[in-house]
């Protein structure tokens, strides 16, 4: 099985934006919607219209790619366990894809940069954010997946920036290369889909009962108390 001739599904709910894809003889459709609350009714309808306008069903695929995290907790969990239904009821592998990968060649297909540091607002005067070089197309970590206060994001060099979380922390972003960011780019199932192929392709699908979300912040509550120290207000 080569990339160009795998047929998948993916799906990514990890920030503010649904998206599902279908990916068919090299051509990606795809549709999104807006609005976490709504992110778990909206994949199904998603799919379903894809398979149908493609006149394919699920079986027909080969695998189910989702965007494993980082990201929003509930959005990482909702791409995983719907992608872990469908790939019981049907019998496929499942490919999980960082989302910052998928981050990463967005920016690199959008602006053709080399080298990309994309970053993901977390929440909690925190981001995610790795860095990357692309490489025939294909984005490479040069450093990994790491959680962190914006002020302590490190670049090497001088990469094309992009994502949600320099928007979100503006303040600790203003100097180069952050003031030029693209911060419209975030996660999307149309780049799920294509790094799921890719690795589909190099034998990294996995049983739909070892398929994980990829957490990086081991606490995800906090206490009245711990909410308050963070803000630095009276508990």
């Amino acid at each position: 099985m080569s990339a160009s001739t795998v047929t998948l599904i993916a799906i990514e709910t990890s920030s503010e934006t649904a998206s599902c894809a279908l990916l068919r003889g090299g051509t990606v459709t795809w549709r999104e919607s807006s609005g976490v609350r709504t992110h778990s009714q909206a994949v199904l309808p998603m799919i379903q219209e894809l398979l149908a306008e493609a006149g394919i069903a699920l079986a027909d695929c080969d695998a189910i790619a989702y965007g494993a995290g980082p990201g929003s907790f509930t959005g990482v969990r909702t791409a995983c366990g719907i992608a872990q239904g469908l790939g019981f009821g049907a019998g496929k592998p499942l490919v999980p894809v960082v989302t910052l990968d998928a981050m990463a060649l967005a920016c690199h297909e959008k602006h053709g940069a080399a080298d990309v540091l994309p970053v993901l607002d977390a929440r909690m005067n925190e981001v995610y954010w790795a860095q990357y070089r692309c490489d025939n197309g294909v984005p490479v970590a040069t450093q990994a997946a790491v959680l962190s206060a914006p002020q302590d994001v490190r670049p090497e060099g001088t990469p094309a920036v992009c994502g949600n979380g320099i928007a979100a922390y503006a303040e600790a972003f203003g100097t180069a290369p952050f003031a030029a960011a693209d911060t419209a780019i975030l996660p999307h199932a149309v780049q799920i889909a294509r790094l799921g192929a890719i690795a589909l392709a190099a034998g990294q699908g996995v049983p739909a009962a070892e398929a994980q979300p990829l957490y990086l912040r081991n606490k995800v509550a906090y206490t009245k108390a711990e909410r308050a120290a963070m803000n630095g207000t009276p508990a």
